[in-house]
């Protein structure tokens, strides 16, 4: 898919909250992050059964490597932006227990004031509170002149300033904002190519997502009939963007799908998406987990792909990854799947 760009707009004003939990938030239950101890320690311990000599030895290698790189600069500084949100407590959760990486603002215009791990349900405060003010945490972490990414969960409106704020203190950026504009990624591109600096922009953060498309796009080439069947608990965004995202990867592959009535207008047929006849099918209802099946068929066979998404927590992984690899780009790039 092309690159795009959001069109640039104020960074809203964040209102104060009490610093009681915001009445739509829920804990994500995860454990406190463990510690990691010094990389050549188990060296250290075998040369001491060897002798003086190699024991001294391991001394001065441990003690080299810590001083050459020291954890404070190898450890990801990481923001998130939107911290109140369903997606925003989960990511804080699984960054402050990720290895290698550091909870360092919690920005968001409710709960002011309130623990960053409290918000998250997590067991131990973070000592980290909730701030409306994203240039300041951002200078922060310029000054230490570690390593940082913004994780951007806000508005389709705020995304462009966002960005373009953290690349002017030197972080990256990994956006995960439904409704955003192709033409907002198309200036985000633009504007990340002439600052040399890494952003992804995430239709979806489930690797399981991304994986049912690249498997539905090499089946696509295979068989003559393809069909989207969906399930949602609630009516929003249908198609859903998952949906979408799969018609469009395996149209314009030279195959038209159901030809025996792609123009049939009949409502029970489902809604065409494309041009090349891929028809979804969305069924809404309570109590159903967000699933998305890939039907397709071919003589005297069917081969289904489905994927089922029952809590945030998948994805979660997709979230990690995509930091771990947004620091190393000079440019922006759309989609996890560059990242797999």
């Amino acid at each position: 898919m092309s690159h795009g760009a959001m069109g640039g707009r104020c960074f809203l004003n964040l209102l104060p909250c009490s610093t009681t939990p915001c009445k739509d938030s829920v804990g994500v239950g995860v454990g406190t992050p463990g510690s990691s101890s010094c990389r050549h320690s188990v060296h250290h311990h075998r040369a001491r059964a060897r002798g003086p000599r190699r024991n001294a030895a391991a001394r001065v290698s441990c003690s080299a490597a810590a001083a050459q790189a020291p954890p404070s600069q190898s450890t990801i500084k990481v923001v998130i932006v939107g911290a109140t949100k369903e997606m925003g407590r989960a990511a804080i959760a699984a960054v402050s227990r990720a290895r290698g990486m550091e909870l360092a603002g919690a920005i968001d215009t409710q709960c002011i004031g309130m623990d960053a791990g409290e918000l998250s349900g997590m067991e131990e405060a973070l000592e980290i509170p909730v701030l409306n003010d994203l240039t300041m945490v951002l200078g922060s972490i310029a000054q230490t002149r570690a390593t940082g990414v913004v994780v951007d969960f806000s508005e389709p409106s705020s995304v462009y300033d966002n960005v373009k704020q953290a690349a002017a203190f030197g972080l990256s950026s990994v956006v995960y904002v439904p409704k955003i504009e192709m033409d907002t990624v198309t200036e985000l591109s633009a504007f990340c190519d002439k600052a040399s600096m890494g952003c992804l922009v995430a239709p979806t953060l489930s690797i399981g997502s991304v994986l049912l498309q690249q498997a539905a796009i090499q089946a696509s080439f295979h068989y003559n009939n393809v069909e989207i069947v969906e399930s949602r608990p609630n009516p929003s965004d249908l198609p859903s963007p998952d949906a979408i995202q799969i018609a469009n990867n395996i149209s314009d592959l030279g195959q038209i799908y159901n030809r025996q009535d792609m123009d049939s207008d009949n409502p029970a047929r489902g809604q065409v998406l494309g041009e090349d006849g891929v028809r979804v099918h969305s069924m809404v209802l309570p109590g159903l987990a967000s699933s998305t099946s890939v039907v397709l068929s071919g003589p005297g066979e069917v081969y289904t792909l489905k994927h089922d998404v029952t809590d945030i927590q998948s994805l979660m992984p997709g979230l990690i990854l995509a930091i771990r690899k947004v620091i190393r780009l000079k440019n922006l790039i759309y989609g996890l799947e560059k990242f797999l």
